[in-house]
């Protein structure tokens, strides 16, 4: 029955309404072919100052709101998947990690700073790979870039392989606008997505002052079935929240925006599946939980002298989380005699981020130009550690004493400080040669604190584990409290560079050659000095991982001919990654932590070829071959990280992506559009191959991911400013495993794509 209706719905609107959100303008595409290229010049900001991307010495791709909306991408999945080179390793909503050019020993990055630096605008939001970090809705923006290769100089040390940058639109200082976008689909016969966004912009004193304001919601139905709460369509998510961004240009000059957001993500459930189970199965005690609330608050101040621009930048970012997750698959049925136990982790977490960027650009058309500023950030995470059984394992183990379902809470927090210069200068010797070099110099620390409280509950001196593992009951009488401790204080100060010389044979083609260099910030861990209560013998946990080091060699051209109508472009690299920041996990009780370990390297190359090969048509493809292995390894650090000398990184060998659409007039006032998208992204390692802490184990949760291939159709009609698409995506309903989550804990391990999903997207202003 919700398919027939929802079946009807889609045909009425796009009869009814005869426009397409996907569809542009068929009058567009041929002046774009006809023009002179420097008409159509897509404008980056990825160097901090605004340029042509054919003239950036970068491996990047840039992603409109145009091209977002009419490939349906509203999230990080499409980013990933459009973009040679990257791959987005993201178990469930909430939960991403980009790896690019094969810069990753496993596709979660636990413990470890991100390999690839995300900003909103001059906001890092990129963070440690168990952390919940929002899907930022993509909806009214002014461009998406992913710049590929580190980005060390002008992005900080979480740019180790790279950086994504969501730029947001400003107001319109002269134009009232209102634009919305409804997106309705259905998975299967039952699981309904409702997406809604909406956006007005107000002048207010014309020319001077403006105000935008976006607002959106979303409620997608899940498509997994939970066995072991017995909730079908389990991982229902539900994201609602806005922005406001206010514009004063009280002169020619100066500009002042200020702008405040908030999203709250709430995903019911993990979408992590065990196929053991069925199609669309997952298992856990209680439903997995990453939700976060992300408050965002900036102040960016613009003046323009005659010779450069100065930009002030301050942003503070409130972000609350929780990570709840059933550990149960930490010991196994007949590991101990109790096994397997109710065992889980509720975990919330508090983020206080402050972030002042200041920069001056310069703006002259001379041969020197410049870059120069300095970076602040100071976070301050808030983490509540309370490890819980569950009130029925509690009784039927005759188990009692404790206040609750929690045996063992523990309160911690760490500061953790950026403080940076940076600087670009370019030397133009001609139109057709210059060179440009850059360095970043700074301190990062971190440092951890136990802070007093919580508790251990144990019974004659043994604690849950002890008597749960073994089958015996219990009465918990003793409730040890935990001392207040100030853990290392880990500091790093590594350089970033980069060398750049860029050679313009002729108007139509750009080549380039690059050094650069990247590093990430030092890592503190948790539970430092904190034996096992499993196993005393095991090891103890370290303080952390210092600072991991990588050098970067990449040649590239990028080439536009016949009026626009052809381009392309393609670069080479070399990778050279040392003392590498790894997860390593402890046997006896799976606590993560982090270590240092060898070095690998990683050679590849990738190429975006673009063609208009007549009047309404327009074929793009995109594709990257990489090559990453553990390249120096010590017997000590394979022990302790499971890593075997010559095993590949987690990236997969090749990949690409190609897009095709062909736009005509079905009427006078009435243009369509048709296209295809496909995707492929070929097989990759889930970890290291062995188990952390026993040399030459297997690991019992090693795997590698299937190749798949994903493939979206559309349809879409426009009429003026509406607009009407009718779609589907994933149409051969592919249900290849894309993710393996590579640690023991977790019973339900693998991620899949959305099954096949039917929609209609309805516009208006786009």
């Amino acid at each position: 029955m919700r398919v027939q209706l929802f079946a009807s719905v889609c045909a009425g609107a796009l009869f009814a309404i005869p426009a397409g959100a996907a569809a542009q303008d068929a009058a567009e595409t041929a002046p774009q072919a006809d023009e002179a290229s420097d008409g159509n010049d897509i404008i980056v900001t990825a160097t901090r100052r605004a340029e042509r991307i054919q003239d950036v010495p970068i491996s990047i791709s840039a992603f409109s709101q145009e091209e977002l909306t009419e490939k349906g991408i509203v999230g990080y999945e499409g980013i990933g998947r459009e973009t040679p080179g990257v791959v987005l390793n993201k178990p469930t909503a909430n939960f991403n990690n980009f790896t690019a050019r094969g810069i990753a020993t496993n596709g979660y990055n636990a413990n470890l700073q991100s390999s690839v630096a995300i900003y909103i605008d001059e906001l890092p939001v990129s963070t440690i790979g168990n952390t919940t970090v929002v899907d930022p809705n993509l909806f009214d923006v002014e461009r998406v870039e992913f710049l590929r290769g580190p980005q060390g100089t002008l992005f900080g040390s979480g740019s180790l392989s790279g950086a994504m940058r969501i730029l947001q639109k400003s107001p319109d200082l002269n134009d009232f606008d209102v634009s919305a976008l409804v997106d309705l689909g259905l998975t299967g016969s039952d699981s309904f997505r409702q997406r809604y966004n909406a956006m007005v912009n107000v002048p207010l004193v014309e020319d001077k002052l403006a105000l935008r304001v976006v607002g959106f919601y979303r409620d997608e139905e899940g498509y997994l079935d939970n066995v072991g709460t017995g909730v079908k369509n389990s991982n229902t998510l539900i994201d609602y929240g806005g922005r406001a961004t206010l514009l004063w240009r009280p002169t020619d000059r100066l500009s002042i925006k200020l702008l405040g957001s908030y999203e709250y993500s709430n995903p019911k459930d993990s979408s992590l599946t065990s196929p053991s189970l069925g199609r669309n199965k997952r298992i856990s005690d209680e439903p997995d939980r990453f939700t976060g609330k992300q408050l965002i608050a900036n102040a960016t101040i613009d003046y323009e002298f005659d010779f450069a621009k100065l930009t002030s930048s301050s942003t503070y970012s409130d972000f609350d989380q929780r990570f709840y997750v059933d550990l149960a698959g930490t010991f196994a049925p007949g590991s101990f005699p109790g096994a397997p136990i109710a065992f889980g982790l509720d975990a919330d977490a508090y983020d206080k981020v402050f972030v002042q960027e200041t920069r001056l650009a310069s703006t002259l058309d001379g041969p020197f130009q410049f870059v120069v500023g300095g970076f602040y950030l100071h976070r301050r995470r808030d983490v509540d550690y309370f490890y819980r059984s569950n009130l029925d394992f509690l009784a039927d183990r005759n188990m009692t004493g404790l206040p609750d379902k929690y045996f063992q809470k523990q309160y911690t927090h760490s500061i953790s400080k950026e403080l940076a210069g940076f600087g670009e200068l370019t030397w133009r010797f001609s139109d057709k040669f210059w060179l440009t070099g850059g360095m970043r110099y700074g301190e990062t620390s971190a440092q951890g604190f136990t802070e007093e409280g919580g508790y251990l509950a144990t019974a004659f001196g043994f604690n849950y584990y002890d008597y749960a593992l073994l089958g015996l009951p219990a009465n918990f009488t003793t409730f040890t409290p935990y001392a207040a401790v100030e853990g290392v204080k880990a500091k790093g100060w590594n350089p970033s560079w980069k060398a750049s010389a860029t050679f313009k044979p002729s108007d139509a083609l750009t080549t380039y050659a690059t050094f650069s260099t990247g590093f990430r910030a030092p890592i503190v861990n948790a539970f430092a000095n904190r034996p096992s209560l499993v196993d005393p013998n095991d090891l103890i946990i370290p303080f952390g991982a210092s600072s991991d080091d990588l050098k970067s060699y990449e040649i590239g051209a990028k080439g536009r001919w016949l009026g626009g109508r052809v381009s392309m472009n393609v670069a080479f690299y070399q990778i050279d990654w040392s003392n590498i920041q790894a997860q390593a996990n402890r046997v006896s009780d799976s606590v993560q932590f982090a270590t240092n370990i060898g070095a690998a390297r990683s050679k590849g190359f990738e190429f975006e070829v673009g063609v208009i090969p007549a009047t309404g048509w327009a074929i793009g493809f995109n594709g990257a071959y990489n090559d990453a292995k553990i390249t120096k390894l010590s017997p000590e650090e394979a022990a302790i990280s499971g890593a075997v000398l010559g095993h590949r990184l987690s990236a997969p060998r090749i990949q690409g992506s190609a897009y095709m659409s062909y736009s005509f007039n079905l009427a006078t006032d009435v243009d369509a559009m048709l296209a295809v998208n496909a995707q492929h992204i070929g097989a990759y390692n889930s970890s290291f191959p062995n188990t952390p802490g026993r040399p030459n184990v297997p690991l019992s949760t090693f795997g590698k991911t299937d190749a798949y291939s994903n493939v979206n159709l559309s349809f879409g009609l426009k009429k003026g400013d509406i607009s009407a698409q009718l779609y589907v995506e994933n149409l051969f309903d592919d249900h290849s495993i894309t993710y393996i989550h590579p640690e023991a804990f977790l019973v339900s391990r693998f991620g899949t794509m959305r099954p096949r999903t039917f929609g209609i997207r309805l516009g208006y202003g786009l």
